[in-house]
């Protein structure tokens, strides 16, 4: 794994977070089971909200996202009142620092709903269901990061690309990235996809950092981002 160079954190408050992580699971189209945290697409994003805690440790606070029900539910959009009341609390306890959103399939829908708003800055949509042009409410400074299996017969890969371009054409800062032969439950290319996440969140603190004021502190390391279809096409 590569590495880049981070400036230090500021002097002035070494235990305030330098990003806030929003991790997003998935559900289904229409459901009002209750939303369980042992449901499999919510065990499904516990390694990422686990590793990105243990990478960036204090520097990060990462939030993995409980919705009341399952399914989205149409006009309904049943998961958004969670979603916005999570980033409500987080921006509450830890104002101004800017927010990233990792989602998974439903997730990165409500991701991509999500990032109307102006305190987020990035996402990650993993196999997102975009559906009815999700994207184009995607505002302009969020840095986007689509990864989709090529074997995902549960999403739609093509119509991920296609909303990736529709970004890139607006001006977004947006990459698409084909899994050859990726599933849509992410356990073919396990560690395709968490490196992909530690990468984007690191490239998120990067960015961060240098927008802050010069600290005058010794540097550290996090992953590099290199999100490419070059690399995270290999199986």
């Amino acid at each position: 794994m590569r590495f880049v160079r981070l400036p230090a954190p500021a002097a002035t408050d070494l235990a305030s977070p330098e990003l806030l992580v929003l991790v997003l699971p998935g559900g289904t189209d229409s459901s009002y089971r209750p939303f369980s945290a042992r449901q499999a697409s919510a065990l499904r994003m516990y390694p990422f909200t686990w590793s990105i805690r243990a990478r960036f440790g204090r520097s990060v606070t990462v939030r993995q996202v409980r919705y009341r029900v399952y399914g989205w539910n149409g006009a309904q959009a049943s998961p958004m009142p969670y979603a916005r009341a999570a980033l409500d609390d987080l921006e509450r306890t830890h104002p101004g620092v800017p927010v990233v959103l990792i989602g998974h399939s439903m997730g990165g829908r409500v991701g991509a709903q999500l990032a109307a708003d102006p305190r987020v800055v990035g996402l990650l949509a993993l196999a997102p269901w975009w559906q009815y042009a999700d994207w184009r409410v995607i505002h302009a400074g969020v840095r986007v990061v689509a990864i989709h299996g090529t074997a995902d017969e549960r999403t739609f890969p093509r119509r991920t690309e296609k909303g990736v371009r529709e970004l890139v054409a607006r001006g977004v800062d947006a990459s698409y990235v084909p899994v050859p032969g990726g599933d849509h439950a992410m356990l073919d290319h396990i560690r395709l996809w968490q490196r992909a996440a530690l990468d984007f969140v690191g490239a998120a603190l990067a960015r961060a950092r240098e927008q802050a004021p010069a600290s005058g502190h010794d540097e550290t390391l996090a992953p590099a981002e290199a999100i490419t279809s070059s690399r995270y096409s290999r199986r």
